[in-house]
C-alpha cells in the first residue's frame, strides 16, 4: 500500500521534500500562505487547510519555523491531532529545541500519537535531491514506521537516541559549527577586503586550504553579493540562525557548559536582526561588520 503523506509548511524546505516524497508517496499538502500552496502545483493534492491533508494521512511531516508553529500546527485553530487515528505518526523536520519537543512528544502520546524527532539539514536544493542529513530521535516502532521517508529524504541518516528530543541534540550541536562557520567565514571575508586584498581571489584560494569549510564555500559567493542592489539570493534566512543559536546557547547554559564562540556568533546574528537583515539571506551578515561603500 502506497503511504499517504501530509505536509504542513510548504516554504523553503517543506516544498521540496514534498517534492522529494511524491514519486514513492501519495502527498498532501498544506500551507496557510496563498502562494506557497500555489507553488506546491503538481503534488498530488494541495489542500485548504491542515485538518484536510491531514485526515486519513499515515504520517504527518511537520516544516515549520520554530517552537511556537509546531504548537499551532498540532494543537491551534487548525490543529491535526485532532483528525488523526491513534497510532499515526507525526514527523518533525525542523529545528525547535530540545525541551519544546519532548514535551510535545508527552503530549502527543497522551493522545495515542507517535512522535518522530528528525531535524534535517542541508538546504533547499539538497532537499528536493533527497540529499539531507537528518538525525532522528524516536522509539524503535515509530521510528520503523517512518524510515523508508527519511531514507528518500536523507543521503546521510543517523538514529541518535530513542528519545524524542535526541535529533534535538545532534542538531544543536551542528547548528552551533554551522553558525559559528559562516560567522567566521564573515570575518575572514571582510577582513580580506579591509586589507585591501580581492575578495574572490581570497575566497577562491582559502577554499583550497586547510582554512576550506562547507559554509565558506557555500556562503562565501553570497557573502560577496550581499552590497549588491537586492544583496545575495535568500536561500537561508539570517533570522534562522538567530533561532538557531538561541537554541544552542540555551542547551549550553542548561548543561552547565561554556560556548564562548558560540556566544558571539549569536550576537552577530543578532546585531544582523537589529539592522533589518531578518529577512535577507544569512550570509548578509558580512555587511553587519564591513557595511557596503556609498556610491
Amino acid at each position: 500500500m502506497t503511504t499517504t503523506v501530509a505536509v504542513l509548511g510548504l516554504g523553503a524546505m517543506g516544498l521540496p521534500m514534498a517534492r522529494a516524497l511524491s514519486d514513492s508517496c501519495t502527498v498532501r499538502g498544506f500551507d496557510p500562505t496563498p502562494e506557497r500552496r500555489e507553488a506546491a502545483e503538481g503534488l498530488a493534492a494541495v489542500c485548504t487547510s491542515a485538518r484536510e491533508a491531514a485526515t486519513g494521512a499515515d504520517v504527518v511531516l511537520l516544516a515549520v519555523r520554530n517552537a511556537a508553529q509546531l504548537q499551532s500546527a498540532l494543537w491551534g485553530e487548525d490543529g491535526v491531532t485532532g483528525v488523526l487515528e491513534r497510532g499515526s505518526v507525526v514527523l518533525l523536520t525542523s529545528t525547535v529545541g530540545i525541551e519544546a519537543v519532548r514535551e510535545t512528544a508527552e503530549r502527543l502520546a497522551a493522545e495515542g500519537l507517535l512522535l518522530v524527532d528528525a531535524p534535517v539539514s542541508g538546504g533547499p536544493i539538497r532537499a528536493g535531491n533527497g540529499d539531507l542529513l537528518i538525525t532522528v530521535g524516536a522509539e524503535p516502532e515509530a521510528y520503523a514506521r517512518v524510515q523508508p521517508l527519511l531514507e528518500t529524504m536523507a543521503s546521510t541518516l543517523t538514529w541518535v537516541g530513542q528519545r524524542a528530543g535526541d535529533g534535538q541534540a545532534m542538531k544543536t550541536v551542528n547548528q552551533l559549527l554551522c553558525g559559528v562557520h559562516i560567522a567566521a567565514a564573515a570575518e575572514a571575508l571582510a577582513l580580506a577586503g579591509s586589507l585591501g586584498l580581492d575578495q574572490a581571489l581570497a575566497l577562491e584560494t582559502l577554499q583550497a586550504g586547510a582554512a576550506a569549510s562547507f559554509m565558506l564555500g557555500d556562503r562565501g559567493p553570497r557573502m560577496l553579493q550581499a552590497g549588491d542592489e537586492g544583496g545575495a539570493e535568500v536561500r537561508s534566512r539570517l533570522d534562522i540562525f538567530v533561532k538557531d543559536m538561541g537554541i544552542v546557547t540555551t542547551a549550553a547554559r542548561r548543561a552547565g557548559l561554556p560556548t564562548p564562540v558560540a556566544a558571539a556568533a549569536e550576537q552577530l546574528y543578532l546585531l544582523g536582526q537589529a539592522q533589518g537583515l531578518a529577512a535577507s539571506d544569512d550570509s548578509s551578515v558580512i555587511t553587519v561588520l564591513a557595511p557596503p561603500a556609498a556610491d
